[in-house]
């Protein structure tokens, strides 16, 4: 280690003294330190930098393993270069600094030349020379714009309460973000926990660089010929969900807080009987006795079970607020046991750490040794054993009154001892995983639902992430948005927000305009803090109650998409909302403030959210077809439009060459459905979509149980192709609509039989034309729809016209 380590002066990598390879990189040895270059795959390098002896395993993080590729190594008198089929790395001898190309030897990333890596004191910083044209995206749960160019950012996990759109950190930590510059795409994964920074040429035109206050300079760099490509790469490091319970992506309903018991059935009830869908009651720190974790209050909730059977008759589920702290308490199991098990945090002298938080002084579980995961799981027994099938991991930054946790805490880190300064930003997500995982083992084949406001990067393999304590209004509903799409570009493809604002009141035409706009988001749940007015949907009056009815209906009518969608993320990372930069990623306008909020959700519905306090909205169409959703005009892309937004109608389209899976409106996900409909929008190119369907509760799809079928809409051949299905799962789907739009044919052979088209406008949506629905009433985009059925087969189905 050299001397000068803890110098106040920037030290740097050095020159190049000596270098092997090996299967799977390149270590050096330089002045100052030495570098690891190790691949994970032909388009993933990882590049470690450290002033130790020896380079850093572990990680939290990453699941993935360095792979042995085909890689070509020289060497001359400047330089290292090393060839994968994706990319080049040049590694220069003096000094040492690493620059990517393409095969073309175009510049994808390099660092800024005359900085590189460095180290202040403990702090080490690695410089990237700012590109012409340079765009940033990513990093998570961040607030400011899409593009990130000319801002920086602190990851340090913080209970954010009523945070504001310019407020950073919150709760979460994914330091990964998407480069872009002059069609090249990469991506940077800084796979260290200490706090770290991330500056995007903000007060600077010279270097972009990331940072972190101790530990080594370990970051990934992912290549790909799109940013789809580079989240598949990044979800093939850290993970991806497995897929949760199907339920779970019904509506859910809660407040700070729903009691006593009575309160909670009284409000299924109300949901069934104004015919209203919804999946899930949620209970916040109410239902606890003196808000301590693993009990319930007698008073109000005295047989919980019983009120869990009855709400579960009624098609619901029930989700429970998990805290961590553990209330100091003789007498009190959790905090008997935990003493002595010592699975809490402790000082370095061995003392457990004290915090306030909800319940009073408490203790806190160290998630970070094995010991502790395993104690915390056995504690869901009983919640388990009462049909709890989901599971809220809430104030896990960790948040405690004060807001000033100790850096001397002793981490365990599987058995190699921390501080808070490595663990902090990993509380939330090794919490989550052990909620995860304890829950998993004890529903013996169920598959649990998990939801987290902390994590980190790979929270994702663990839960779902929600967007914290928001506030009640219009900027903060589209700052929401923002946040998930975010959110999506790392990894964390189940996401959402409080629709209506947890802190504060909302008004009438904000929360219909935030439910429509929740109805079209990954995790949909309705919530509001203690002491504000009532916010379930038919709190505001009839028409906002009619128009939350609407929309609920219709992300249920969507469910066979948008549950297919779960699919893809389980599989490719790909998330459920897609900001507009992975498909159009070179095009500028999609970056433009007016228009970074709309959004893909899945391929084909453009959502465009607006404020509540407009009824008029500009609106960008990216290139292609598009077509309105409620009166199935036609309009070209790459243009701006103006569109009537009033409360009742958020701007959604659908793309040319749509395949959307669609079915009626159920009370709730249980209610299984015997016909399918697939809308078909006319387009020019070929589009193809893949139908996923398995039981929605165990994991009997990982055995091969699923049916998943490839629709192929090939409108050159006029066909429509739904192959034969894979999978073992039998589909409970008798009947199969084909609904066309914008096809002008009278007939079409269905497995060569002939059949009439019905000219009459055939949906299962409708919205309000103020307490009328629109026009026709089975309508959704009512010009030219013409529709044809016949039996549901899992053989192929061959459609032409």
């Amino acid at each position: 280690m050299p001397s000068s380590i803890h110098s106040s002066s920037s030290l740097s990598l050095g020159k190049l003294l000596s270098s092997k390879s090996s299967d799977n990189g390149i270590e050096g040895a330089t002045d100052n330190g030495g570098f690891r270059i190790q691949f994970y795959g032909d388009s993933i390098c990882r590049v470690q930098i450290s002033q130790q002896s020896a380079f850093e395993d572990f990680s939290y993080a990453v699941i993935a393993q360095p792979e042995k590729i085909k890689f070509k190594l020289t060497e001359d008198a400047e330089k290292l270069t090393c060839h994968t089929s994706q990319f080049q790395l040049n590694i220069s001898k003096n000094t040492v600094r690493f620059q990517f190309l393409d095969s073309n030897g175009e510049v994808i990333n390099e660092d800024e030349k005359g900085l590189g890596t460095s180290w202040i004191g403990e702090q080490v910083t690695t410089y990237k020379k700012l590109q012409e044209g340079e765009r940033f995206i990513g990093l998570g749960e961040k607030t400011g714009h899409l593009d990130r160019k000319g801002s920086s950012y602190l990851n340090w996990n913080t209970d954010a309460y009523g945070y504001h759109s310019g407020t950073d950190p919150l709760y979460c930590s994914m330091p990964f973000y998407i480069g872009i510059h002059q069609n090249h795409i990469y991506g940077i994964f800084l796979d260290n926990s200490h706090k770290t920074f991330f500056n995007f040429g903000a007060s600077n035109n010279r270097f972009a660089s990331f940072s972190a206050d101790a530990g080594e300079m370990n970051y990934y760099f992912i290549s790909g010929k799109s940013v789809a490509d580079i989240i598949n790469s990044y979800t093939h490091l850290t993970g991806r969900m497995e897929l949760p319970p199907q339920w779970s992506i019904g509506y859910q309903q809660c407040r700070y807080s729903y009691y006593p018991d009575k309160e909670i059935t009284t409000l299924a009830r109300t949901f069934r009987e104004k015919d209203i869908p919804a999946d899930v009651i949620v209970l916040d720190i109410h239902y606890m006795e003196k808000y301590k974790i693993f009990t319930w209050d007698n008073k109000h909730f005295s047989n919980p079970k019983a009120m869990i059977d009855e709400i579960k008759a009624m098609g619901f589920h029930v989700v429970i607020m998990c805290d961590p702290g553990i209330k100091i308490e003789e007498g009190y199991e959790p905090y008997d046991d935990g003493v002595k098990q010592e699975v809490f945090i402790k000082y370095q002298d061995g003392e457990n750490y004290a915090g306030q938080v909800w319940p009073g002084w408490c203790h806190f579980p160290d998630f970070t040794n094995p010991k502790t995961r395993a104690w915390w799981a056995s504690k869901f027994k009983d919640y388990v054993n009462l049909g709890v099938e989901g599971f809220w991991n809430d104030m896990n930054e960790i948040a405690t009154w004060g807001h000033a946790l100790p850096e001397n805490l002793v981490f365990d880190f599987e058995g190699n001892k921390s501080t808070t300064r490595r663990g902090r930003n990993l509380f939330g997500f090794q919490m989550a995983r052990s909620t995860y995982e304890g829950t998993k083992a004890l529903m013996k084949g169920k598959r649990p639902f998990n939801l987290t406001r902390s994590g980190f990067s790979g929270v994702q393999r663990y839960s779902a992430v929600w967007t914290g304590d928001n506030v009640s209004y219009d900027e903060h509903m589209m700052l929401g948005v923002r946040l998930v799409n975010s959110l999506g570009l790392t990894g964390v493809a189940f996401a959402g927000y409080d629709v209506g604002g947890f802190v504060g009141d909302a008004n009438t035409k904000l929360f219909a305009r935030w439910i429509s706009i929740g109805a079209l988001s990954p995790f949909f749940r309705g919530h509001t803090m203690i002491n504000t007015r009532d916010s379930e949907p038919w709190s505001y009056g009839e028409e906002v109650e009619q128009i939350s009815r609407n929309y609920i209906k219709f992300r249920y009518q969507l469910l066979p998409y948008l549950y297919s969608l779960f699919s893809e993320a389980s599989k490719t990372g790909m998330p459920v909302q897609r900001s507009l930069a992975i498909d159009y990623t070179f095009d500028s306008k999609v970056y433009e403030h007016l228009y970074e909020h709309q959004y893909l959700f899945g391929p084909f519905i453009l959502v465009a959210p607006v404020e509540s306090t407009k009824d008029l909205v500009k609106v960008y169409l990216p290139k292609g077809e598009w077509y309105y959703l409620f009166d199935g005009k036609k309009y070209n892309g790459d243009q701006e439009i103006i569109v009537d937004c009033p409360i009742h109608k958020l701007p959604v389209f659908i793309k040319s060459g749509a395949v959307l899976p669609m079915q009626q409106a159920k009370s709730n996900t249980q209610e299984k459905t015997r016909e399918i409909s697939l809308h078909v929008y006319h387009g020019v190119d070929d589009t193809s979509f893949n139908y996923f369907e398995d039981d929605g509760n165990s994991f009997e799809y990982q055995k091969g149980n699923y049916n998943s079928r490839e629709i192929k809409y090939l409108p050159q051949e006029r066909k429509l192709i739904i192959a034969k299905a894979e999978g073992t799962y039998s589909s409970p789907l008798t009947s199969l609509k084909v609904i066309f739009h914008h096809h002008v044919n009278d007939t079409l052979f269905i497995n060569g039989v002939e059949k009439k088209l019905v000219d009459k406008n055939h949906s299962f949506f409708s919205l309000l034309e103020k307490y009328d629905p629109i026009n026709d009433p089975e309508s959704m985009g009512h010009e030219n729809v013409k529709w044809a059925e016949t039996n549901y087969t899992s053989e192929r189905i061959e459609i032409t016209w």
